[in-house]
C-alpha cells in the first residue's frame, strides 16, 4: 500500500538537537548561551517572539513554571539518571541537597543550597524537554535585564519592594510599559509570582543568567537499569500488604496521581459540606457562584466540581491527606511515590478491595457490586511520564507481569484543528521517534466520553503524531502534519505503541514503517484532552492555564477508562464463572 508519511522540511529543529547532543557528550559543562542562535533559528510556536528585543511573556511563563524557583540562582545544572551516577561524579552529599519542585513537571531535581541543581532524567526526552526550556529561560531573562538597567525603573521598583496585594492600574501600566510587555501580560506574571513579582524583577534587574550544563552518564543501559529499580522499589512497596504485581492480572493506566481515586473512593463525595465550607471560608465568591448554579440547575458534574475543590482544599490543608491516605488504603489503594532516581509516582489499585458504595456514579455498571469483590486484578496507574519514559516504563512492566489485561492512556495533547478541553480519540499514531506509522484498533469511541462532557468537542478517528518535545516545533513542521490530516500533537503515544508492539510480537519494534496493530491480544485505548492551540500564536499553557475548565476532559476520559476496565473485568469474571465441559 502507499504510506502518506508526513516530513519535515526544514533542517532547523534537527540542527539544534545535534548540536545540544554533541555538547552534552562533553565531560565538562557547556554554557547555555552556546545554544542560543540554533534556539532562535528554530522558530519554535511556544517561542514566537525569541528573536524580538522585547519579552516573550507567554515562553517565559510555560518556561519558569517547568524549573524550579531556585532557577533564579542557579549557575550550573547537571543532568543525569540515577544517584549512584552524581556520587560517583563526586557529589557524594547529593542525598542531603534541597529537594525542590516545579509547578509544570514531575521531574525530580535537587539544588545545594548555591548555584548548582541536579535534575534526573528517565529517558532521552527529558534531555529534549529541558535543554530548551532553559535556553529559553535564559533568553528571555537577559531581555528583563537589559530592560530593567535603566535607572528609573529601579528605583521605582525599590520603592515598592514589600508591596502587597495586586498592583495598581497606574502602577501596572507605568511597569508593562518599562517592560515592554502588555499590561495583560504583566497581570500575568503578577498572578504567578504574586507579591514576589517586585522582588523579581530586582534579581533580573541585578544579574544577567549564564547558565551551564552537562550530563553525567546517559547511556541506554542506565535508562534500563534506572526502570528496573524503580518497578523493583514499586513491587517491594506494595509486598508487606500482600500484593504481587507480577503476579496478578494487570490492568496499565497512564494518567494523573488524582482522577482515578477521586472516583473510586468517594471522598469528596462525602465530604461536600466541608469543602462547601471551605470555599466559603477562603471567599471563593466565583467558585461559591459556581456551586450555587450546579445544585439549582444541574448543568455541570457536581462530582467534577467537588474533586477541583478537595485539590485546592488539600493544598491549603496537609493534615486532610493524612486522612485520605488512610481512606485510599483501606479500600486497597497504594500510592507508591519514587524516593530514589527519577521522579514517576505510582498507585497500585486492588480491584476486588474496592467499596462499590463508594464509586463515582458514573462508574455503578451492572452487576458490579457483585463482581468487584470476586476480581483478583490490579491497576497499576502511573503519573503520565515525558515521552520515551513512556517506552522504557512499559517495557519493563510487560517484562515483569504474566497478565496485562489492557492499557489505557490519558494524555494532554495539542489540537490543530479543535479549542482547548476538546478530547481526541486517535487510531493512528505517526512516532518522530522510531519514525513508525501505528494502526491500531482504539477501544474508546467519542460515545464513550461524550456523554460526560457537557462542553467541547469528543473527536474520534483521528491521526495523532507523537512529537520530540513541546519546544521542538514550529509553525511549518506543524503545517506539514497538518496537510496530511495529523490534528493531536502529544508526546507518549508513539514510544507506548512500540512497547506495545514488543508486548506481543517475537521481535523489537521495527523503523519507518506502516505498523499494523489490529492484532494486539490485550485492549489498548488512547484518550487525549486538548490542553495547547498552537496553530493560534500564543496560545500555550504558558499564554492558558486549564484549571477548572481542564476538569471536565480530565474526569469525562477518567470515567471512560474506569468503566471500561470494568467491563472488561466483568467479562473476565464471567468467563471464569464458566465451567469447563467433561470430556
Amino acid at each position: 500500500m502507499e504510506r502518506t508519511v508526513p516530513r519535515r522540511i526544514g533542517d532547523e529543529i534537527q540542527l539544534y538537537m545535534r548540536t545540544y547532543y554533541s555538547l552534552l557528550r562533553s565531560s565538562h559543562p557547556f554554557d547555555i548561551e552556546t545554544l542560543e542562535e540554533s534556539h532562535l533559528a528554530m522558530t519554535s510556536s511556544l517561542h514566537i517572539s525569541a528573536q524580538e528585543l522585547q519579552p516573550d511573556v507567554s515562553a517565559f511563563l510555560y518556561s519558569a513554571l517547568r524549573l524550579p524557583d531556585c532557577i533564579k540562582d542557579v549557575r550550573r545544572v547537571w543532568i543525569g539518571q540515577t544517584e549512584r551516577s552524581f556520587v560517583g561524579a563526586g557529589y557524594t552529599d547529593i542525598a542531603d541537597w534541597e529537594r525542590v519542585f516545579a509547578p509544570g513537571r514531575r521531574r525530580r531535581m535537587q539544588f545545594d543550597g548555591k548555584e548548582t541543581l541536579v535534575a534526573f532524567i528517565a529517558s532521552r526526552s527529558d534531555i529534549d524537554d529541558m535543554i530548551p526550556i532553559l535556553v529559553a529561560f535564559q533568553i528571555e531573562w537577559n531581555k528583563f535585564n537589559a530592560l530593567l538597567q535603566d535607572s528609573g525603573i529601579q528605583r521605582w521598583l525599590e520603592k515598592r519592594k514589600g508591596h502587597i496585594g495586586q498592583l495598581s492600574d497606574e502602577d501596572c501600566g507605568h511597569l508593562a510599559e518599562s517592560l515592554q510587555v502588555s499590561v495583560p501580560d504583566l497581570r500575568r506574571l503578577e498572578i504567578v509570582w504574586q507579591a514576589g513579582l517586585i522582588e523579581l524583577l530586582l534579581e533580573m534587574a541585578a544579574k544577567r543568567k549564564d547558565m551551564s550544563v552537562g550530563m553525567i552518564s546517559g547511556s541506554l543501559s542506565d535508562y534500563r537499569r534506572a526502570t528496573a529499580s524503580w518497578w523493583k522499589e514499586l513491587c517491594k512497596a506494595v509486598e508487606a500488604h500482600g500484593v504481587d504485581p507480577e503476579d496478578r492480572p494487570i490492568y496499565f493506566v497512564s494518567s494523573n496521581t488524582h482522577s482515578l481515586i477521586n472516583l473510586l473512593t468517594g471522598f469528596a463525595h462525602r465530604h461536600e459540606e466541608s469543602l462547601v465550607r471551605y470555599i466559603e471560608r477562603s471567599n471563593y465568591e466565583s467558585m461559591l457562584a459556581e456551586y450555587k448554579d450546579i445544585r439549582r440547575y444541574g448543568h455541570k458534574s457536581l462530582e467534577n466540581f467537588l474533586y477541583y475543590v478537595l485539590g485546592r482544599f488539600l493544598a491549603d490543608d496537609q493534615a486532610s491527606i493524612d486522612d485520605l491516605r488512610q481512606v485510599e488504603r483501606s479500600v486497597g489503594i497504594y500510592r507508591v511515590p519514587n524516593k530514589h532516581g527519577f521522579q514517576i509516582e505510582a498507585q497500585i489499585i486492588d480491584l476486588g478491595q474496592l467499596n462499590p458504595d463508594w464509586l463515582d456514579p458514573r462508574l455503578h455498571l451492572p452487576n458490579v457490586a457483585d463482581e468487584l469483590p470476586r476480581s483478583d486484578a490490579l491497576i497499576v496507574n502511573i503519573d503520565y511520564p515525558l515521552g520515551m519514559a513512556a517506552y522504557e516504563i512499559l517495557s519493563r512492566i510487560s517484562e515483569r507481569v504474566t497478565q496485562l489485561r489492557g492499557v489505557y492512556i490519558m494524555g494532554k495533547a495539542a489540537t490543530l484543528n479543535g479549542r482547548v478541553g476538546d478530547v481526541m480519540i486517535p487510531n493512528v499514531v505517526h512516532d518522530e521517534h522510531s519514525q513508525n506509522t501505528y494502526l491500531f484498533d482504539n477501544c474508546f469511541s467519542a460515545d464513550d466520553v461524550k456523554s460526560y462532557m457537557n462542553f467541547g468537542n469528543t473527536l474520534d478517528n483521528q491521526k495523532a503524531v507523537t512529537a520530540l518535545g513541546t519546544f521542538l516545533q514550529n509553525q511549518t513542521y506543524m503545517s506539514v502534519f497538518y496537510r496530511e490530516g495529523y490534528t493531536d500533537i502529544e508526546m507518549e503515544a508513539g514510544p507506548y505503541l512500540s512497547a506495545i508492539y514488543e508486548a506481543f510480537r517475537p521481535k523489537r519494534h521495527p523503523n519507518d514503517e506502516i505498523v499494523n496493530m489490529y492484532q494486539v491480544p490485550f485492549d489498548i485505548g488512547f484518550l487525549h484532552y486538548a490542553s495547547d492551540t498552537p496553530m493560534k500564536h500564543g496560545q500555550n499553557l504558558g499564554a492558558v492555564n486549564l484549571a477548572y475548565m481542564g476538569v471536565e476532559p480530565t474526569y469525562a476520559t477518567a470515567v471512560a477508562i474506569l468503566r471500561r476496565i470494568f467491563n472488561q473485568e466483568s467479562q473476565r469474571q464471567g468467563q471464569r464463572a464458566v465451567p469447563m465441559p467433561i470430556k
